[in-house]
């Protein structure tokens, strides 16, 4: 389970580790230079121009060793320190090795697609339209199929860089740097016991930036879930049907639920109704998810919430069954996961709503 799922959620119900990691700075070294900038810069020296043309028509060869990088790396025009700099290519940028000579490779480097809404397109394939810029760069932190324990070595370092950032100043780039690591995993060793793991956590990196990027806008605020900004399923959909029935397809299907819930409730009870259905839903198809008591605890509390609401309303008959409903479900939560920190925040939650103390508003999540 990665680190920090399913453990001390905030108000937003984050986990410490997600919360953390998405910082304002998270985007700032996301958009690489592209083609165009490389050869413009490149032209003020003897021969750029006619090296830019010729990339521009070159092709990766087919069956080329797929690899990536561990490290930054500077790309040559020759196999040559001194050479002209073409780029540098960043941890987890997808390359194929298209010759070898001495301690130099030539490599074809996708340094061009930035992370966007869409998914980080493999662009290595013929008939893709966009074309890797190529050169040489020194044998030097590339991890290719062939690399003995490759795929703990790039899961490693994918972690080392989520970790990163999670940190309070993290590294610019950082939390896409452990996503395009996590990709690499289970792109190259599609069969290591790591690739479920590595797909969920570069599905999850993905999912959690743009959900911070759509909390920023003022959509977010709409009551429907269709008015808002919705986050790309796509890859959370492709683990569960990678992987039916495992831990990495409970944790997808927990955060699908993301993109149906209400932005702000704007008075309506029918709203956190809704969402503690959803939630119900879940544990029903889920019951062995690690995320299956929170689950239960997020149903728990917007009943109560509802409750709440009605009451406000003044219609005490709807209040007290919406209690009455979020006090079943909590027991139900300290009864199927006694072992869970939920189990003791449903007792919180069952004692203040005994107590009449107001539930919605104090603790929102």
């Amino acid at each position: 389970m990665p680190k920090g799922r399913g453990s001390n959620e905030s108000s937003l119900g984050r986990d410490i580790l997600t919360t953390r990691r998405l910082l304002p700075n998270h985007r700032l070294n996301i958009v690489m230079p592209s083609r165009i900038t490389i050869c413009a810069i490149l032209l003020v020296s003897a021969g750029s121009a006619a090296f830019c043309q010729k990339k521009n028509q070159e092709q990766p060869p087919k069956n080329a060793p797929k690899a990536t990088l561990v490290r930054n790396a500077s790309l040559y025009i020759q196999p040559d320190e001194s050479a002209d700099r073409v780029a540098v290519v960043t941890p987890g940028r997808e390359m194929v090795i298209a010759e070898r000579s001495g301690h130099w490779l030539r490599v074809f480097a996708n340094i061009d697609a930035p992370e966007s809404r869409q998914a980080d397109q493999p662009v290595l394939e013929q008939g893709q339209e966009v074309i890797p810029i190529s050169g040489w760069m020194l044998d030097k932190g590339i991890v290719d199929t062939t690399t003995p324990h490759g795929d703990a070595i790039l899961f490693g370092e994918a972690i080392s860089a989520e970790d990163a950032a999670s940190e309070p100043h993290a590294p610019a780039g950082s939390a896409l740097e452990a996503r395009l690591l996590y990709r690499r995993v289970f792109e190259m060793f599609p069969q290591s016991p790591l690739a479920p793991e590595a797909m969920w956590r570069a599905a999850d990196v993905r999912w959690q930036l743009q959900k911070a990027d759509a909390a920023q806008l003022p959509s977010a605020h709409e009551k429907e879930n269709y008015l808002r900004e919705q986050m790309d399923e796509d890859e959370m959909k492709k683990i569960e049907k990678n992987y039916p029935h495992t831990r990495w397809a409970d944790f997808a299907a927990y955060e699908l639920i993301d993109n149906k819930l209400c932005g702000d409730w704007q008075g309506s009870e029918k709203c956190p109704e809704k969402e503690a259905d959803m939630y119900l839903k879940y544990v029903s198809e889920h019951p062995e998810s690690p995320r299956a008591p929170e689950a239960l605890y997020k149903a728990a509390w917007r009943m109560a919430s509802a409750g709440d609401m009605w009451a406000a309303d003044n219609d005490d008959h709807r209040a007290q069954a919406d209690r009455s409903r979020a006090t079943d479900i909590a027991n139900q939560l300290q009864s199927k996961y006694p072992q869970s920190e939920y189990a003791d925040r449903s007792a919180s939650l069952i004692y203040k709503v005994q107590q009449g103390i107001p539930i919605y508003g104090s603790d929102r999540q």
